[in-house]
């Protein structure tokens, strides 16, 4: 289960991102990035960040902590930036904080080199839960102490979006061409002999439990919030048997930003 904590100062925004998080301090003397439920993106991403995140943390992948934070819209009153204002305002109640990692770096596949074995997991694991979020142009991954922390599984898992047709989606292929981690030579059948096994019906239980249940309310098609949490059991589970054989790794695009070594086709890069 997810600590809870409530927020006691809001910091500042992170414009990086779309849906504007924002750095937080909380009653627990932790620091924490948060994304609101008030945001555009709607709670679904916030669902998709927990069981992702999760996931990725029980499979042995480096995730930032995920907590609970009750907000008090009232904490923004001094906030100048009406943006920022409406946000909090929109949020009250409990939204999602992830651990923030002071003086980290964005990945950079120039200055970080991924062993093969790495990049296998995580080209596997994105695969599993089909994030189109970890390209060159958008890594989501951070560099902290010397490894590799991944971030930000809200674009995951897009047959929750379309449950009537999530059967379909969650057994399509994924083309990892474009992932951030491609140029590396990512070794996708070990990966995939390695994790598999280890998701389970109860793993995939008992993550989907950590979801709080307010954010899985009136979704159309469910009479209750534990048929909710069973469909991303239900998605996700046959889909770790077979995924690795449905990744594709075909050519790097050409107007990629680096020359980092490792792609399939050349593995002193692309020519």
């Amino acid at each position: 289960m997810l600590s809870e904590v409530t927020a006691t100062r809001y910091v500042t925004p992170l414009r990086e991102g779309g849906s504007l998080p924002g750095i937080v301090e909380a009653d627990d003397l932790g620091t924490y990035v948060m994304k609101f439920t008030g945001a555009g993106q709607g709670r679904k991403t916030l669902i998709a960040e927990i069981i992702c995140g999760e996931l990725g943390r029980r499979l042995g992948l480096r995730v930032p902590e995920l907590v609970t934070i009750q907000l008090d819209p009232v904490i923004g009153l001094a906030e100048p930036d009406e943006e920022v204002q409406d946000l909090l305002k929109a949020s009250g109640g409990l939204n999602l904080g992830m651990d923030f990692l002071p003086g980290s770096l964005g990945f950079d596949p120039l200055a970080y080199e991924v062993d093969a074995a790495q990049a296998g997991k995580v080209v596997w694991f994105d695969a599993l839960i089909n994030n189109v979020d970890r390209s060159w142009r958008n890594p989501n991954m951070l560099i902290w102490h010397g490894d590799l922390w991944l971030i930000d599984h809200g674009a995951t898992m897009i047959w929750q979006h379309n449950w009537a047709g999530a059967e379909a989606s969650a057994a399509k292929p994924y083309d990892a061409s474009d992932h951030a981690l491609a140029p590396f030579g990512p070794d996708i059948t070990s990966a995939a002999a390695e994790l598999a096994p280890l998701v389970t019906e109860e793993l995939l239980t008992e993550i989907a439990a950590d979801v709080p249940g307010e954010w899985l309310v009136d979704e159309p098609g469910f009479a209750t919030t534990d048929a909710l949490r069973r469909a991303y059991v239900e998605a996700l589970l046959p889909r770790a048997a077979t995924i690795h054989t449905r990744i594709t790794l075909d050519s790097p695009p050409k107007d990629r930003p680096s020359r980092a070594p490792g792609w399939l086709t050349g593995k002193d890069g692309a020519k």
